[in-house]
């Protein structure tokens, strides 16, 4: 198994190498074929000049000897091609002899001995024949072969070093990538092997690589938050099952040994603790089947600001009892209707308007407004009570979660605003809490139109 820093290396190496070999080849085929095309036309050239010199000396002589041109010979055996000359009957009148140029090399043995035939003419009329062979097809100078191989050579070097560089780069490049994955496979298996406090620091230019990274730290935070709330949850429902228990047990065992009589008053008290074990068993269901979206929800068009007003006008007398100034401020001229169930609805801002009567102290105030916006109805409860502790917020909408301050000193459940939260879920609703400890706390709603 490899790592990805070696596949990738790999990878960015071989289409480097590919890339410059298949670069390099076309480059040397085009180099190829303009060199041959220059020899080619460097030859025709060649051969032209042959034809015209020729006509000269027809000019000069009017007729053909056989010294006629015998000077360029020396020409053709340097530059390794023959001449013949031929009258206007094809007749020869001297001719170069082709075993002098392989003679002098061997380089053109085994070659194919080629000639081409042209025209002398003088006056537009044709006065003889050259006949100029080779054994090359193209000729090449010393001169031409030396250029062609350093080109090809320059070709080679420039290969080797690109493909040298490339894999500098490349190892550069992969390492970039290589490491910032490698940290978050590696915080990956200390996440699965229970370490939740471990974290990616390694930071990334490459964008869906840093957020990758984001992610397995976000995911690591919240593994950490689920494994506290884990155990947070466990000790919770140990706590509310533990009280009623152990008041239900210890009053019998009093009862039982005489230590106080069975009176209706202490009977009572027992059967008060059952109730309200139940009520929390009861509450427990209803989440449940709430968040497994097991119970039907009766949608219908709501007022919600007679709703609102309805819930209101019920806490009245216990807040009038505690001195507690309740007040209700509703946006005149607008229709706050939307589509819900009306009993769900109604459960949540009891659960809501209940919170802020238990936890606001005596001669504070709860305000109630009703607003709304382009888009939205907006519900905002706010209270001078007691507060949320900034640590305890993130928790206050799990199952049984109670901040230690309350769980003292106010009766409660700890699972109102679990479903809340889950009931405004169902209608697309959003709430948010914002509070200060010995201060107050404020909660938000917003209904979508």
């Amino acid at each position: 198994m490899h790592t990805i820093r070696k596949r990738l290396s790999f990878i960015l190496v071989f289409c480097t190498i590919l890339s410059v070999l298949l670069s390099a080849f076309f480059v040397n085929l085009a180099v190829n074929s303009t060199f041959n095309k220059y020899i080619s036309d460097n030859q025709e050239k060649r051969n032209d000049r042959i034809v015209r010199y020729f006509e000269e000396v027809y000019k000069r002589d009017l007729n053909w000897t056989a010294d006629s041109g015998k000077e360029i010979q020396h020409e053709g055996y340097m530059s390794k091609y023959c001449i013949t000359l031929l009258d206007k009957d094809k007749k020869v009148i001297w001719a170069m002899d082709t075993s002098e140029i392989i003679d002098m090399s061997n380089e053109n043995a085994g070659s194919e001995y080629r000639t081409a035939t042209f025209n002398i003419t003088y006056q537009d009329t044709t006065v003889g024949y050259v006949i100029i062979g080779q054994y090359d097809p193209v000729l090449v100078s010393e001169q031409d072969i030396n250029f062609k191989n350093s080109i090809n050579k320059n070709i080679a070097i420039s290969v080797i070093i690109t493909i040298a560089f490339a894999g500098l780069i490349s190892m550069y490049f992969s390492k970039q990538f290589s490491n910032p994955i490698k940290a978050v496979s590696e915080t990956s298996v200390n996440l699965t092997e229970g370490n939740y406090k471990s974290k990616t620091e390694t930071k990334s230019k490459v964008q869906e690589i840093n957020n990758l990274i984001n992610s397995i730290n976000t995911l690591g935070e919240r593994l950490e938050y689920q494994d506290d709330l884990r155990k947070r949850l466990v000790s919770d429902i140990s706590h509310e099952i533990r009280t009623p228990l152990n008041i239900f047990q210890n009053n019998l065992e009093a009862m039982i040994d005489g230590v106080f009589p069975a009176t209706a008053d202490r009977l009572v008290n027992l059967n008060d603790e059952v109730i309200r074990f139940g009520k929390l068993l009861n509450n427990l269901d209803v989440l449940k089947q709430i968040e497994e979206e097991n119970i039907s929800l009766n949608f219908e068009t709501v007022d919600l600001a007679e709703l609102i007003k309805n819930v209101y006008d019920n806490f009245s007398i216990p807040t009038q009892n505690r001195n507690i100034k309740l007040s209700l401020n509703i946006l005149p001229n607008e229709a706050y209707e939307l589509l819900g169930d009306k009993d769900k609805l109604r459960q949540v801002f009891i659960n809501i308007l209940s919170n802020a009567v238990k936890f606001t102290e005596n001669e504070g105030s709860i305000s109630v407004h009703l607003e709304s916006n382009k888009n939205q109805f907006l519900v905002i409860v706010k209270d001078t009570g007691i507060g949320i502790k900034k640590d305890d917020l993130p928790f206050i909408y799990e199952r049984l979660y109670r901040g230690d301050k309350s769980r003292h000193q106010i009766e409660g459940s700890g699972i109102g605003l679990t479903i809340t939260k889950q009931i405004l879920i169902r209608h697309s609703a959003t709430i948010d809490v914002e509070s200060e400890e010995g201060v107050g706390t404020c909660v938000t709603l917003r209904f979508n139109r």
